[in-house]
């Protein structure tokens, strides 16, 4: 029956029509159907999102990538999850939209209820023990994000005011929130409830009330810091001051990266696919931005290189990681094809992609 039905269907198979009735149903491609857009800032917006039947759950803290077709083409990006598991499955992100940011516009200012969006599971170790601790959280802008979902599942917000349940208890958390101001400060009514109710303590850092933060004040802003295991997410340029001053002091020190550093450039070249096709991409540019601007469909996900979505092998020539300098070479008959990530490497001379 099932041949039957694809031949009088062709060049469609049955799935294409149930995919227009029931997108969301068990065994199809992981999807999801945003039921609603609440803007957070004049800049961000939360998505509520019903995913499919096979959506696997997730960790406070973890993110998911998310696709969606922007001008006919399919963009991959990386968001964190915003809410802990919820009794109604709804899944939330919240989202800013950054200068240049060609699907973040689209999804804070262009989405809208009923848009069907693709999805993958759940992913990050950017998690909070189950064991409980005293904990500090720095954050910076749009970094806020996994962790409000970790304190929400941690203390629910309900009609009644926010709920301190036994099972956080074991947690002693201290959040240090960078904002470029209070107007500007994605969930900061959210973390002012929270520290009302007593289930956190807040240091908010505005720029334009206290200048930019620097991580040597933090002993004096967290007394007890040595005492305190650090979750970090936010610019790199936060994080790396922030490494560097843990390292220094022997603490523990666990991030979550948006958008990674970028080293001086090197010289570019010409990237050739194995279709034929070829372009010019300078030594500052990722290849998968390089690419995607001369109109070539190229995979991608985090771009921030953590995900691993937009790996393509190299099979020739060499290509420059932007957040070290380092150089990888592909030499045909030696090494192989040698899998890179696109989104945080630029071509070092001529290079060879295996991408049709």
């Amino acid at each position: 029956m099932r041949q039957l039905a694809e031949a009088a269907t062709t060049p469609l198979v049955p799935a294409d029509f149930l995919d227009l009735f029931a997108p969301l149903r068990a065994g199809a491609d992981l999807r999801g159907r945003i039921e609603q857009v609440r803007a957070e800032t004049k800049d961000a917006a939360t998505l509520v999102i019903r995913p499919g039947a096979d959506w696997a759950g997730h960790v406070p803290g973890q993110y998911l990538r998310i696709g969606i077709d922007v001008d006919g083409v399919r963009q991959w990006r990386a968001y964190s999850l915003t809410h802990g598991p919820r009794p109604d499955r709804r899944i939330a992100i919240t989202v800013k939209a950054v200068p240049d940011g060609l699907v973040s516009h689209h999804l804070v200012h262009r989405t809208r209820p009923g848009t069907l969006v693709h999805l993958e599971q759940a992913a990050g170790e950017f998690v909070l023990p189950p064991s409980g601790g005293k904990f500090l959280f720095v954050t910076a802008g749009s970094g806020i994000t996994p962790v409000i979902g970790m304190l929400r599942n941690l203390f629910p917000s309900t009609d009644e005011g926010v709920l301190r349940p036994t099972r956080s208890a074991a947690y002693d958390v201290v959040v240090i929130h960078v904002a470029p101001s209070r107007p500007g400060s994605i969930f900061i009514r959210d973390l002012e409830a929270l520290e009302r109710a007593g289930a956190i303590t807040l240091v908010p850092r505005y720029d334009d009330v206290h200048g930019v933060l620097d991580v040597d004040e933090l002993p004096a802003l967290v007394p007890d810091l040595a005492e305190r295991r650090t979750f970090a997410c936010g610019p790199a340029g936060l994080l790396d001051a922030l490494q560097e001053f843990h390292d220094g002091k022997g603490l523990e020190l666990f991030t979550e990266q948006f958008r990674t550093s970028r080293v001086e450039p090197g010289d570019g070249g010409t990237v050739a696919f194995t279709d034929g096709r070829t372009i010019d991409a300078d030594g500052a540019t990722p290849i998968l931005d390089a690419a995607e601007a001369a109109g070539v469909l190229m995979p991608s996900g985090c771009r921030m290189g953590i995900c691993y979505g937009c790996v393509l092998p190299l099979a020739e020539g060499s290509v420059r990681d932007l957040r070290n300098g380092q150089v990888t070479t592909a030499v045909p008959g030696e090494s192989g094809a040698i899998k890179v990530q696109t989104c945080i490497n630029a071509a070092a001379g001529p290079c060879h992609l295996d991408h049709h």
